[in-house]
């Protein structure tokens, strides 16, 4: 038996197609994590949030990569524990990094280990550490709401932009809101955002990991939301 991680390969593949196109600096940052508050039993795991892997990816073998997260259940431990499958959620950020930034980035993150006694750290973890950071472009600015109540923050949300820029991502305890900056009317460019942010619910804000569509989320699969 495998872990599953792909749940719906056609919603997958159409969250692949709308993810920006990437110029020859960009990437994508991919991450899978083991979620505690997924399970009925907190004592499973130590933490709220244990990373799994993470790697980066162009679009054209963004879908591959994932696939090849489904490796045989147990493989994924936790102080020798196996991860349970329904523990698993699978992120993604949906603005490229920029592998030049990351690069210069790095250079000076270890310049300053190595004038210093060996710590433990992991040079490859440095590196996609400094990508995770690197962001190339702000096309998306994702708005997290942590709360059932989306049609009432919907209402309001369309009273302070231009809702045809925003995409709306349904997850297992929420939803995210996903602003297209390039489609935001002028008349919106500086108030939208503290309207927005201030109503109920909106928890994290900016440039940030989201749920990958048609991919597990502790059992959920968040899906793209036409309204």
């Amino acid at each position: 038996m495998n872990y599953q991680i792909i749940k719906d390969e056609a919603l997958l593949r159409e969250f692949i197609d709308w993810l920006p196109e990437l110029k020859p600096h960009e990437i994508y940052y991919v991450s899978l994590f083991a979620r505690n508050k997924y399970l009925p039993d907190k004592s499973v795991l130590k933490a709220d949030k244990a990373q799994l892997k993470r790697f980066t990816s162009t679009k054209a073998n963004l879908f591959d990569k994932i696939k090849q997260l489904e490796c045989a259940f147990g493989a994924y431990k936790q102080k020798e524990l196996p991860i349970p499958q329904e523990a698993l959620a699978l992120y993604i950020n949906p603005n490229p990094r920029d592998m030049e930034l990351a690069t210069k980035n790095t250079l000076v993150k270890f310049a300053q280990l190595i004038t210093q006694d060996y710590t433990g750290y992991n040079p490859h973890q440095e590196v996609l550490s400094e990508l995770q950071k690197s962001c190339s472009r702000k096309v998306y600015f994702d708005l997290d709401f942590d709360t059932l109540e989306m049609d009432a923050v919907l209402t309001e949300v369309k009273k302070f932009l231009n809702f045809d820029c925003v995409k709306v991502l349904k997850t297992r305890g929420g939803f995210h809101l996903l602003v297209e900056l390039t489609k935001l009317e002028k008349k919106y460019e500086k108030t939208w955002y503290k309207n927005i942010t201030v109503l109920q619910g909106c928890d994290i804000k900016g440039d940030n990991l989201i749920p990958v569509v048609g991919c597990t989320q502790g059992g959920f699969i968040p899906y793209f939301i036409s309204v």
